[in-house]
């Protein structure tokens, strides 16, 4: 699944295409919003929220959620497409771009004035703005006995991050994903969250190593059975809420 990381480029990728422009036709391919037509309408922005996607169109809008599969793509007008028209959700054009959502998790349309109800449960977004620590840490201090790696992936607690980075901030701060929150450096882990992802926000390639190499590119994630870079023990592969990697020696 993306992460915030993602969800933030194809935020502002599609912000520098669409913005500013007027809508000349659109096409949202679910039934739910099948009729909703905001042609003529302007895009004012398109932002990210946490693993969210917002596109403040007039007075509307467009939510989505790219979940396991989806993707947004931009297209010249006419411009053949990388992926088959049945799995297109929503289709956004303007005179100079064709901007497509294909198998969108989520896809709705709101009225402006209720985007909260699409995103208002979120907690502190770690690539927003108004991005608030204290008040992350202290939304992960509510549930004392809950293990750490459930706890980070809640997007109630923090929005951003998923089972990748969770992976990788556990083995960085030398912690079992099982561990509860309540035995938790939670400011410092907190913070190092949010380095990763700044770190990563702009590049095309997530790295947490440090090393820009293919196949060196994290320490624990995807690596079962293969060393642990740092004392070579073979990574564990296991299930709490996601699939978790760890090293059982330098996450004791």
């Amino acid at each position: 699944m993306p992460e915030g990381d993602t969800v933030y480029r194809t935020a502002r990728l599609l912000n520098d295409a669409l913005a500013g422009r007027i809508l000349t036709e659109t096409d949202f391919r679910v039934p739910a919003f099948a009729t909703v037509d905001l042609a003529g309408q302007p895009v004012d922005e398109v932002l990210s929220r946490g693993k969210h996607l917002l596109a403040r169109i007039g007075e509307h809008t467009v939510h989505s959620h790219l979940k396991m599969e989806g993707s947004w793509e931009l297209y010249t007008p006419g411009g053949p497409w990388r992926h088959p028209a049945f799995q297109a959700r929503a289709v956004l054009r303007t005179a100079q771009t064709v901007a497509v959502g294909f198998q969108l998790g989520v896809l709705e349309v709101l009225p402006r004035d209720r985007e909260q109800d699409a995103v208002g449960h979120l907690g502190p977004d770690l690539l927003g703005p108004d991005w608030d620590a204290d008040e992350a840490v202290r939304r992960l201090a509510a549930h004392p006995a809950q293990p750490i790696a459930a706890a980070l992936l809640d997007q109630r607690n923090l929005a951003g991050i998923g089972n990748e980075y969770v992976n990788e901030i556990c083995f960085l701060r030398g912690m079992p994903p099982t561990r509860p929150v309540a035995e938790t450096d939670l400011p410092a882990t907190v913070s190092l969250a949010r380095r990763l992802l700044l770190a990563n926000r702009d590049r095309p390639r997530r790295v947490t190593t440090g090393d820009t190499r293919r196949g060196r590119t994290s320490w624990v994630h995807g690596r079962q059975g293969e060393p642990c870079r740092r004392c070579g023990t073979l990574i564990e592969r296991s299930t709490l809420s996601r699939v978790s990697y760890s090293c059982p020696v330098c996450q004791r």
